[in-house]
């Protein structure tokens, strides 16, 4: 793995992968894109619950790096976008929780990144924003299509078509961030929820996470189809077993499943 990617392990099931070019501000270059998708299969097999995604420094990511990709030809640019949306889309597809540990500035790709994940925490006065349309561009990493369904579609295109960033308390404002804290308490927090959310069943989060997103693809009627037809590899599951068990014993229960 690429030294612009560090994975390591904070706490029980969950792993952390830091973004580590704070010279280029966490750009996301061609061995940075290819290490973050190796880092995030890594994490999966390791058993991870919970995903924390952060950067290094003073940004969580600037985006693309442009400087690497102004000497590219039409053919390079393409497949360097390819590489940026396959390492999105693999956090999107996680079978674990991921978080977004946005310790710093986060524009375009950063926020794309960010988007990817299920949840965002962001510290107090960062900026964000999809401003790829100031350089003759649009979101083409998935902003065009996550914003809109976290955001609404005017906000949407409104930030999209300024290409103005915002701050991390607009952001909350806008639900574009799940919350907002000072930059001092960021790690603590983001460690906190983490633990709280990897003392859950594997199986049940990884459950939770795919019916609510495939359900907002879906008519209600149907969405509500899928969640029945869930329930009995659920309701048959090793861990909801430990779960009955240790509510009748008062205690926490010791769930062993993983998800597949």
């Amino acid at each position: 793995m690429s030294e612009d990617v560090v994975l390591s392990s904070p706490g029980e099931h969950i792993a952390q992968i830091q973004l580590n070019r704070p010279e280029r501000m966490n750009a996301l270059g061609v061995a940075t894109v290819a290490a973050l998708e190796q880092a995030v299969a890594q994490a999966q097999a390791q058993g991870a619950r919970v995903l924390l995604l952060r950067g290094t420094g003073r940004a969580f990511s600037a985006g693309a790096d442009l400087k690497e990709r102004q000497g590219m030809d039409l053919a390079g640019k393409l497949e360097h976008n390819a590489g940026i949306r396959r390492a999105l889309d693999a956090l999107a597809g996680a079978r674990c929780v991921t978080v977004a540990v946005i310790n710093g500035l986060a524009l375009g790709g950063g926020t794309e990144m960010a988007l990817a994940c299920d949840l965002r925490i962001a510290a107090a006065g960062v900026s964000m924003g999809l401003t790829e349309s100031r350089i003759g561009a649009f979101p083409g990493a998935g902003g065009t299509q996550r914003l809109p369904r976290v955001v609404g579609v005017a906000r949407a295109l409104q930030l999209m078509f300024t290409a103005e960033p915002v701050s991390s308390e607009a952001a909350l404002a806008m639900n574009l961030v799940n919350e907002v804290v000072p930059a001092e308490q960021l790690e603590a927090r983001a460690l906190a929820l983490a633990t709280v959310i990897a003392s859950r069943s594997a199986t049940a989060l990884a459950a939770i996470k795919q019916l609510v997103y495939q359900g907002m693809e879906l008519p209600l009627a149907a969405a509500l189809r899928v969640e029945r037809a869930a329930l009995p590899e659920i309701l048959g599951s090793a861990d909801y077993a430990e779960g009955l068990a240790a509510f009748a014993e008062k205690r926490p229960p010791r769930f062993t499943d993983i998800a597949h």
